[in-house]
Order: C-alpha cells, then structure tokens, then sequence
C-alpha cells in the first residue's frame, strides 16, 4: 500500500468522517471509482484516530479484496473474523475494505450495531451496495460519502511544479491522464494509457459485467466509449438502442449499471422557467478524464472544450453541489448546480476571444432572467466584462479557488 507520506491528505471527506465519528448507530459509507483513493482515505482517517487518542487495539481493519482475505467470501466467514477480532465490552472502530465482495455483508453490519460496541467504516466501489439489500438491513442508518479522484488543487499538492513547468503545463497533465493518486504525469504515455485500461478493463468485469452476467461484453464496451466520447452532449437511449441493436430497456440496464460503478455520473435536465427536472435525454461526463482518453485516444484542440466541461461537472459535485444541465425556453446553460435553496448557473468555454464564442456564451446566461449567480469558466487569461451581474473568470483559478 501507497506510504502516507506520499499521498493528499483528503480533507474533506476526513472532515465529513469526522463529524459521524461515534455514531455507533450510523455507518459510514465512503463510495468511488475504482483507484480513486477509498481504501488511502481510510488509512488517512485510522492515523487521524491514533492522532486523537485512539489506541491500536480499539481498531479493526480488513481488506476484502487482499490476498489474505479472498477466501472471505460470504457473511457467515466474516462473523467468525469478527468473533475472533472484537470484544463487545470496547468500543471499537471497525473498518471494511471493498466489502462487496462478501456475499450477505449487510448481515454482519446489523448484528455489528445489535450486538457489538462498535463505530463502522465501509468502503465500496459499486453502488449496488446501497440499494434495496442494504436498505432492507440498516434503512435510514448510514450516510454515504461520495469520493471523486484528485481535485486540480489536490493534484497540484501531489504533483507540485518544479524547473520550468508552470500551472498550465501541470493543468494540460490533469486532463490528459486524469487524477487517479496511482497515476503519476512523469511515467511514460503509453505506460500511463495502458494502466488507466487496465483499471477500466477490472471496473467493467468487476462491477458491470459480473454483476449484470452481461455476455455481450464488446456492446457493453461500446456503449461505455460512446458515453465517453459523447460528453457534454445529450445522450439519447432509442438512438444508442437503434445503433447497437439492443432493447431501450437494455441500453438502460447498461446505462445504470455504469453510473453503479461510478465509470460515468449522469446529469438530468432542468427546465429553469418550470422548475422541474426532464424526463429524457440527460449529459454523461466520466469519473476521470484519463480513464477516458485511455479507452478513445487524446485529442488535441477541439476536445479540449469537453474535457474542461467534464472538470467542471466534477469539481461541481466535488463541492457538494447537485449539478444539472439549465434548460431555458430555446437556451441551454451547461450547468444548473443546487446547494440547497440556492442555485448558481455557468458556462463552460475554451475562450471567450472570439465573437462569435462570447457572444454565445453570454446570451445563454442572459437569457434566464433571474437574479442567481452567473459565471463563465473559460482558460482565457485575459477576463472580459460580460455584464448582467455575468462573471467571467478563469478556469484554473476557479478550481484552484485563487
């Protein structure tokens, strides 16, 4: 495993840890793409509780998907480790690592908050863990903290700049080869490519495949690479069904078996002026830019709009907004993005030089007439002054919150 001293300390989930810490009553559910950093947050949140006072023998930690523990395969196994490992008369803070490899887990989540003194932490990379199973066991007692790999800010603490290289050399590596922690920038490309498909090949036969029995796997891969492809574009499900000569319920099953193993994030869309969410054709944008240049090939200059759209949707998320896409009469805003009551709308663009691109950008902010905040994010390092109370900000800024 990765030494502490060489990752980012993930702070805002450590926070949110934190705040559920002693709730024996609530476990803690941290859920992500494959590589994205659940299984080093844990080893983060474990030396935060040494720090504060926690002794060894008050900890319990068991990864599922190690070695030692493959043989661990149903919840009758893992009541034994359990018996053999905790005291019911301590509390305890237990720690599962991938735990939906265990056939039956939610069986020994309950008896763990019935019968034992014990404050639970559980990591999983499908979101099939938390669906009718779970909710059945422990309905209404555990949160979920949802991790996405690096933000810039967190990839830029990881990977600092050194000799020449400046932030826009660093920002172009984010792109390219995403922020999974395992992916370092100054390996070699193809190194690099054949890693990030490696990692998706194990998400797909992992958490898509084997779940699904989906015995077409090369549909399956094909709709997986129009979803990356087609970002920032609504997706419609009888044009995918029509071309890969599937069922619209298939392509659907597919859709959000994708979206389970956090490959890929949906984005609904939300009529401004009705305030209410579109029943069809939503946007998709994936869990990581690299993962998805690794499965399409870079491209260089007109890509790079859908690639900055597609940071943008999840640093939205990152900071705890729910991000839709603003539909408005004729109009569209890439992103409706709620926190609360309150929302914010903005525009994605690579520059805001050309005319014909400002005057586009700005008249799709415009045109909903409400007093909400109104940003444009462009990689310009020269800000222009739309007006309206319309902000016009760069991009790497933004998310480097400067």
């Amino acid at each position: 495993m990765t030494k502490l001293e060489d990752t980012v300390l993930r702070t805002d989930p450590i926070r949110k840890l934190d705040a559920a810490r002693d709730r024996t009553d609530i476990a803690k559910i941290i859920t992500g793409i494959r590589r994205c950093g659940k299984s080093t947050l844990m080893m983060q949140y474990i030396q935060h509780l040494k720090d504060n006072g926690i002794s060894d023998d008050r900890i319990f930690y068991i990864n599922l998907e190690s070695e030692e523990n493959m043989d661990v395969d149903d919840h009758l196994q893992l009541r034994d480790i359990i018996k053999a490992n905790l005291r019911k008369d301590i509390r305890t803070y237990v720690f599962f690592d991938e735990i939906q490899r265990v056939r039956g887990w939610e069986k020994n989540i309950n008896s763990l908050m019935t019968d034992y003194d014990a404050d639970i932490y559980i990591t999983g990379s499908n979101a099939y863990l938390l669906s009718s199973e779970l909710a059945t066991y422990i309905s209404g007692r555990y949160i979920e903290i949802k991790m996405l790999p690096l933000s810039f800010s967190e990839y830029m603490e990881l990977h600092p700049l050194s000799g020449r290289e400046n932030a826009e050399s660093r920002f172009n590596d984010f792109l390219i080869y995403g922020a999974l922690p395992s992916v370092d920038p100054k390996a070699d490309r193809t190194f690099i490519m054949d890693h990030l498909q490696g990692i998706y090949n194990t998400i797909l036969m992992k958490d898509v495949v084997s779940r699904l029995g989906v015995r077409n796997t090369g549909v399956l891969g094909n709709i997986a690479r129009y979803l990356f492809s087609n970002i920032g574009n609504l997706t419609n499900v009888l044009t995918i069904s029509k071309h890969a000569g599937i069922s619209p319920t298939t392509v659907r099953n597919y859709l959000t078996a994708l979206e389970e193993a956090y490959i890929v994030y949906k984005a609904e869309r939300y009529d401004v002026r009705g305030k209410k969410i579109l029943s069809s054709n939503e946007k998709y944008y994936a869990a990581d830019t690299g993962i998805r240049n690794s499965m399409l090939g870079w491209q260089e200059g007109p890509d790079i709009g859908r690639q900055i759209e597609n940071v943008v949707y999840l640093e939205l998320c990152r900071r705890g907004y729910k991000v839709m896409i603003g539909s408005f009469r004729d109009s569209e805003v890439d992103f409706a993005a709620f926190n609360g009551n309150e929302i914010e709308y903005f525009q994605v663009t690579q520059t805001m030089l050309s005319d014909e691109t400002s005057k586009r950008e700005i008249n799709s902010l415009r045109s909903i007439d409400d007093n909400h905040p109104k940003t444009i994010l462009s990689l310009d390092r020269i800000m222009t002054d739309p007006g309206n109370g319309i902000k016009h900000i760069n991009l790497m800024d933004w998310l480097l919150d400067v």
